[in-house]
This record gives C-alpha cells, structure tokens and sequence, in this order.
C-alpha cells in the first residue's frame, strides 16, 4: 500500500485501471464506430429506433440502463442524509443547474448563432436538460462523491419533470420577447418527460439500492464492496461503450450530412461545457466543499440529459428538423469534452487539494 507521498508521485493516470486509463480512446473509437455502422449500412436507424422505451430507441435505453446499475449500486445510501444536509452543496447546485446554465446556453446560442433560428432553438433545449444519467460515470471515474452525485441526480429528476416545460416556454418565447428577440412556440409533454426520469433513473436507482441492501446483510459490506462491486464496475464503462456505439449509429446520417453545421453547434457548446464546469470547480473549492463534493458539483452542473433533449427535439419539431440536429451534436461535443475534464478534474485534485 503506498503512502500518502508515493500516490501524490504517481502520474494521475497510472492510478486509473486499464479500461479507465485510456477511456477516450475507447470513446473516440466507439464514435467512430457509430458513425461508420450509421452511414455503411442503410436503413440501421429506422431499425434501431423501431422500438422505444418512452421516447429513446430500445438499444440507447439497454445501454443507459446498464451504464447506471454499477454506479448506482456503489451508493452508500444510509450516508445520503450528510449530504442533504450540506445546503451550500444543495443550493448551489441548484442555481448552476436552473438558473445559471440554462440562461447561459440561451446567451450562448443567441450569441454566436444569431442567424440559424432552429439550430439555436436546439440548443436551448440541451441547456433546459440537466443530466441525470451520464454524468454518474463522470463523477465516478473522477473520484467524485458517489452519495452527494445520488442526492443531485434525483433533485435535478424531480426539477425536471417540474421545470422543463415551463423553462422552455420561458428562454422560448416570454424572455426572447422581452429583449426584441425573435421567439419560438412549442409544446413539450409533461408525461413524456416524467416516464424518461422514471424509467432512466428510476429503474438502475431501484435496482442498485436493492443490490446494496439485500449485499450487505447476506454477505456483509466487506464483501460487497471488495469482492461484488469491482466485478461488476467495468459494466458501467461497457455500457457506456454501447450506448455510444448505438447512439451515434442512430444520428450518424445526420452528423455526417452536415459537417459545416455541425463545427457552427458544436462552437457555442464546447464553450458552455467549458465555462459551466470551470466556472462551477471555483465555486465548489472558494466555498470549501473538498475535492470530491467539488467535482460532483462541476460535473452534475456541466453535464445534460442529451438523450431527453434529442426526444423533445424530435417529438416537437421533427426527426430531420435543426433542433433535432443541435440535440444529436451535444453528445458529439459533450463526451470528448468531460471525458477530458475528468483528467482536468484529477489533476486539479493533486494540484491544489491535500488528498489522495
């Protein structure tokens, strides 16, 4: 066992397993993969999204669901308490999630796409989208709060099925007009929203809680934690894996038909990425919430639910509408991108925080 020095010593990545180690090469891969799958062979999409579960392709949902169960099922859930305690954590988290990073993406959008109405409109739907799902494999792999990501994850579900429709009418229509701004009318399904929590989070969340509870108290927590859980932790990457893979065979077609539209989406969102999660780092360390509640906070405030923004994008404007398109880029940019953060996030734990 190496003492607290010799971990500081070691290069950050030699710390990490072989799957995580080189995690974006995996991802780049996987991209590639469904971007070649989507465009080789005709007719895949239609094929893929043939069957839903609620509003995402069958496959898609398969790979979230099994991307969450690990993650979930490490949880200690008798400690959540300590964190919706913690209301610095809690309220700043909450501002980050609805107020900060949906008007950002709305200045965003505007700003540097005055010009391409529906384009913009798409991205305002990724930014009224808060993650609920991927952003577990971010935090875990960042050696974030696994307990504190939980608390998070299902406030921002519940805010959601709450908020979604009312923000979009809001930075849509009520706001644009305020500033002399073009506006947008659409409609978006409560119900849709609230089956695409239930089922994506709900459902692993279930699960996991009774993986941990019915663990402990056959085997104890000893076993469950050095034995159960390490056999089933590369489950979440392979998961993640596929989800990629089916997800980007699905939108394929569309990515590649369009390079040039794609480089102008993808400006204004690698800048929000960028500036929610730095932005969101120095908020977490000036108010001294230690490494671990600090990239949980970055991450949960950085990332989106691109695979509800693609559904109401699709189900509002259309499968070949720009806002359709801005939805399938987010997962384009925002994958690389956090991938990228999570290393960015390691090195600012051994940069400039006393832990190992």
């Amino acid at each position: 066992m190496p003492t607290s020095t010799e971990a500081h010593a070691v290069p950050v990545t030699r710390q990490l397993s072989f799957l995580d180690r080189y995690l974006a090469v995996w991802i780049v891969a996987a991209m590639a993969a469904g971007l070649l799958l989507g465009r080789l062979i005709p007719g895949l999409d239609d094929v893929l999204d043939a069957v839903k579960v609620g509003s995402v392709s069958l496959p898609i949902a398969l790979g979230l669901l099994l991307m969450m169960y690990p993650v979930l099922a490490k949880v200690r859930y008798t400690e959540t308490a300590r964190v919706t305690g913690d209301r610095r954590l809690l309220g700043a988290s909450l501002v980050l999630n609805w107020v900060i990073g949906p008007a950002l993406m709305f200045a965003l959008a505007w700003l540097l796409l005055p010009d391409l109405p529906e384009y913009r409109t798409g991205l305002v739907i990724v930014g009224l989208a808060r993650c609920i799902a991927m952003v577990l494999i971010w935090n875990d792999l960042s050696c974030g709060d696994r307990e504190a990501a939980a608390v998070l994850v299902a406030i921002n579900s519940v805010f959601q099925i709450i908020a979604f429709a009312g923000l979009g009418w809001f930075y849509l229509q009520v706001l644009p007009g305020w500033l002399g701004l073009a506006t947008t009318s659409a409609e978006f399904s409560v119900g849709a929203i609230a089956i695409s929590v239930l089922v994506f989070l709900g459902i692993p969340l279930v699960a996991g809680y009774l993986t941990r509870t019915i663990g402990e108290r056959t085997r104890g927590r000893e076993w469950y934690e050095g034995r159960f859980l390490p056999r089933i932790g590369p489950v979440a990457l392979y998961g993640l894996l596929f989800t990629i893979v089916m997800l980007f065979a699905l939108q394929g077609e569309a990515i590649t038909s369009a390079p040039l539209d794609v480089v102008r989406i993808a400006v204004p969102l690698l800048a929000y990425f960028v500036l929610m999660f730095g932005g969101s780092f120095v908020l977490g360390y000036r108010l001294g919430l230690g490494y671990a509640k600090t990239a949980t906070l970055a991450f949960t405030a950085a990332g989106n639910n691109f695979e509800l923004a693609i559904a109401v994008a699709i189900g509002t404007f259309g499968v070949t509408s720009g806002q359709a398109l801005a939805g399938v880029v987010g997962p384009l940019i925002e994958v690389p991108v956090l991938i990228a953060l999570v290393y960015a996030s390691l090195w600012a734990r051994r940069r400039y925080y006393q832990e190992i």
